[in-house]
């Protein structure tokens, strides 16, 4: 945000149930996230926009762009399931009812454990803090819904409706989310960009920023075929 800052306008919003936005909703699926973003530039006058999406946020961009076109200039996904079924065993696991509320109800161990693994998930050492913090703003119902929404989402029948610029950003060393996501974005949208990170896990924007914010804002600052 803080380099992009400095040549785009730029917007960061929080998906219901998560970081600063509304927990009281009775549903936190995809599809929710993908009308929340619909809403969100239509309350800020954005007409049109390129969309940067990470993990799930990826997957609800590529969503937003194929049901509302006329909103998406161009989109960029990082380390985002196309099929729902490549998340990480454990992590499908926690989208169960029974499995979120045992971590829920020992969310001391479950913030420990989150710590312990933080060096497996990313090299930067900021993460285990930046991940603790966000665990402490997400509730059980959010957590469990949307993952449980998102490991059921299959993009693949609808990616041959993009037209515009499209951009997937994948770690080699991704365990959140599988490294190949990659293939399926391209047999579905041909004329995607791939950019791989061989030394890069799900996040890559921390693990190998330099290379990353250089390339995404390569990508953002080309203009689209045709204007």
């Amino acid at each position: 945000m803080a380099y992009l800052g400095r040549y785009y306008r730029t917007y960061a919003l929080d998906f219901w149930g998560f970081g600063e936005s509304g927990k009281k909703r009775e549903t936190y699926a995809v599809q929710d996230f993908v009308r929340l973003v619909d809403q969100f530039m239509d309350r800020l006058g954005i007409t049109r926009a390129p969309l940067v999406g990470h993990s799930m946020g990826g997957t609800v961009s590529l969503s937003v762009a194929i049901q509302y076109p006329q909103r998406v200039s161009k989109v960029v996904v990082v380390g985002s399931p196309i099929v729902g079924s490549s998340l990480a065993w454990a992590l499908k696991m926690a989208g169960r009812r029974l499995i979120a509320g045992l971590l829920f109800n020992m969310m001391w161990g479950f913030r420990l454990s989150m710590r312990l693994a933080a060096p497996l998930i990313c090299k930067d050492a900021r993460f285990s803090d930046m991940m603790d913090k966000d665990l402490s703003r997400t509730t059980l119902e959010s957590f469990l819904l949307s993952i449980a929404s998102l490991r059921r989402t299959d993009l693949r029948p609808m990616l041959d409706q993009l037209q515009i610029p499209v951009m997937g950003m994948f770690g080699d060393k991704d365990i959140i989310v599988h490294p190949m996501q990659w293939q399926p974005l391209l047999e579905g949208v041909p004329h995607a960009r791939i950019e791989r990170y061989p030394k890069a896990g799900h996040f890559i924007m921390l693990d190998d920023p330099e290379p990353f914010a250089q390339r995404l804002k390569d990508f953002l600052d080309e203009e689209n075929p045709g204007g």
